[in-house]
């Protein structure tokens, strides 16, 4: 029995261990808990009202929720190991019966102390492949602070280049460009500027597939709003006289429709045409995109 307890402990690890790896440091994956959390929240935050203040607390909550279940399932996890071995190979303070502290709750309380390495030393684990083991959650319990620190500034940076080209596209629209205007050198670079930003945010929305789940605030930093705008812009350039205003449209049409296939891949799933998915998009994130 020992061993099967054991085994669901060092599995709680595991998944842990695998959900930071996949939520952090692998290119283009999903971490399961992450992922369940921060679609649950999203759901949860679409059938409630006012739809946008809610939405706007979704990413951040989620967060917080993600690294506290991975905190609480990795010191259980060792309790776990801990526990079927409690009190015969740990070594207790004077004063401290052996017998009376023997419980799952010890268990806890050592895992506790161990992830957030206070090294009180009342309870100690005295076998000796426990003495290697106890050491290894604080160094777990350290890569899980580091883990949460390098998901808070990754994600963060992300969340503004988005709004920072939203607002940029705000601007653009705002100003009207007439045919004439895009249908030049400075046209053609402005073309340019904004498929490199697209082709950034594909990019992020694969590292850092968390940020989905964020809302950019106002209309003028919500990405969701300008899409539709942009594809606009790209297919009046694509008429353009000037070849590399021409050249400068097909690179913006093709940054739009790989965003929108990462889109629609990880999140949407409607299996429309870029127009489709980018409405869905701002439906989604309550907005409705420029047309």
């Amino acid at each position: 029995m020992n061993w099967l307890v054991n085994t669901v402990g060092a599995a709680c690890v595991l998944l842990v261990l695998r959900d930071v790896f996949h939520t952090l440091w692998h290119p283009t994956g999903h971490g399961g808990l992450s992922r369940l959390v921060m679609t649950g929240l999203w759901r949860l935050s679409a059938a409630t009202a006012p739809r946008r203040r809610a939405a706007g607390l979704v990413g951040p909550i989620a967060m917080v929720v993600v690294v506290v279940m991975w905190a609480l399932i990795v010191v259980v996890g060792w309790a776990l190991i801990y526990w079927p071995h409690m009190p015969e190979a740990f070594a207790y303070a004077p004063g401290l019966i052996p017998a009376e502290h023997a419980s799952f709750t010890d268990a806890l309380y050592i895992s506790l102390v161990n992830i957030s390495t206070l090294g009180l030393g009342d309870i100690a684990p005295a076998e000796g492949w426990l003495r290697i083991v106890a050491p290894l959650e604080a160094v777990v319990g350290f890569a899980l602070l580091t883990a949460t620190v390098s998901w808070t500034l990754g994600i963060y940076p992300a969340l503004a280049r988005r709004r920072a080209l939203a607002l940029r596209l705000s601007h653009l629209a705002r100003t009207h460009p007439a045919a004439e205007q895009i249908d030049t050198d400075s046209g053609a670079a402005i073309l340019d500027s904004l498929a490199a930003g697209i082709s950034v945010l594909s990019v992020d929305f694969m590292q850092y597939a968390e940020s989905y789940y964020f809302h950019d605030g106002d209309d003028r930093t919500s990405l969701a709003c300008h899409l539709g705008y942009v594809c606009d812009l790209a297919d009046r350039a694509a008429g353009a006289r000037h070849a590399d205003v021409r050249l400068s449209a097909a690179v913006l049409n093709a940054a739009l429709e790989d965003l929108a296939a990462i889109l629609d891949q990880r999140f949407l799933r409607t299996h429309g045409t870029p127009r489709q998915i980018f409405r869905a998009f701002a439906d989604d994130h309550g907005r409705r995109s420029g047309t």
